[in-house]
């Protein structure tokens, strides 16, 4: 067997409102339960960016990361919403614009300009040198990520949303180490999932120490339009670093590295029940169902899996 055969292609997905989003290589699907029980799927081609060569670009490939957040996965999120409230009170039209753009607006401001003000203004409060309201700033956006994932999983709502969460990982854990998708088999797999989008957040938290505080003491417009100009470069920087530590998990330092990253994931994940497995499996077969018709030949769990079990290095496999 070559190591084209024994590559492992990278699947990714979401929670959803009583879903879950599975992600592949060409395609996308998301399974939701409804009110009455049944299980709604909704699939689609990825085109256009997704297929184009900054898809292979490193760095460039990583604004489709942030795409992806932004655009796939928060219409996803709408219609698994609308799935749960019905045709009366579906999200659509100009008010879905209205949300997300509010939504996105929101997050920019909590997460990136107000950290950089508060670290300005500690640092003149303070009379302390130039360029320490870079590392105030850094503390204080880390705190503020962390307690607000704290926060709100503490929302019933938003708690079961992890418990999806934490389906989600186990499926595809399930699955990179060739084990049969059966709720059985996907319960006894670890929460936690090196490629998560938790990780992703953190590590764009951590780069941003770096960044900002080479660039030094700017003026305060500057300053605050940094924040939100350089967000993509960011998204870039922190997707090659994702990427390479998924790569490479048996190196002992890459182990060490990605501890942080695992340990947030423990905010963002909650222990799914067999139904909420159900919802994964059901996302990530109608996936893999069509990659496997659109490539050349399917991807069999069970011809990979000693590779995948190395590429684990003990993370994916985990008995709970």
């Amino acid at each position: 067997m070559n190591s084209e055969q024994l590559k492992l292609p990278s699947y990714g997905g979401q929670a959803l409102i009583e879903g879950v989003l599975m992600r592949g290589r060409r395609y996308v699907a998301a399974a939701m339960r409804a009110p009455d029980g049944s299980i709604v799927i909704e699939k689609e081609e990825l085109k256009g960016i997704y297929q184009s060569k900054i898809a292979k670009i490193p760095f460039l490939r990583g604004l489709i990361m942030l795409w992806d957040a932004l655009g796939l996965g928060m219409r996803y999120l709408t219609q698994s919403a609308n799935v749960q409230t019905g045709e009366d009170e579906k999200i659509e039209g100009a008010s879905l614009y209205l949300t997300l753009g509010g939504s996105l607006l929101v997050a920019v401001l909590l997460f990136f300009v107000a950290p950089a003000a508060i670290g300005r203004g500690m640092q003149r409060l303070l009379v302390l040198p130039l360029g320490w309201e870079n590392v105030i700033e850094g503390v204080v956006r880390l705190g503020l990520l962390v307690g607000y994932i704290w926060a709100i999983g503490k929302m019933p709502d938003i708690a079961r949303v992890f418990r999806y969460h934490g389906a989600e990982h186990k499926t595809i854990n399930a699955y990179e180490v060739g084990l049969e998708l059966t709720p059985a088999c996907v319960m006894r797999q670890s929460l936690e999932h090196p490629r998560c989008g938790t990780a992703f957040l953190l590590t764009v938290v951590v780069f941003s120490v770096l960044l900002f505080s080479a660039l030094g003491s700017l003026p305060f417009v500057w300053l605050l339009l940094s924040r939100v100009i350089l967000i993509p470069v960011l998204a870039m920087v922190a997707y090659e670093y994702i990427r390479w530590t998924s790569n490479h998990l048996n190196s002992p330092l890459v182990k060490i590295l990605v501890k942080p990253n695992l340990a947030l994931q423990r905010l963002t994940t909650r222990e799914p029940d067999e139904k909420i497995v159900e919802i994964a499996i059901a996302a990530f077969n109608a996936m893999i169902a069509m990659e496997e018709n659109r490539e050349t030949g399917p991807v069999i769990p069970q011809a990979v899996e000693g590779a995948a079990a190395a590429v684990a290095g003990g993370y994916r496999n985990q008995p709970e």
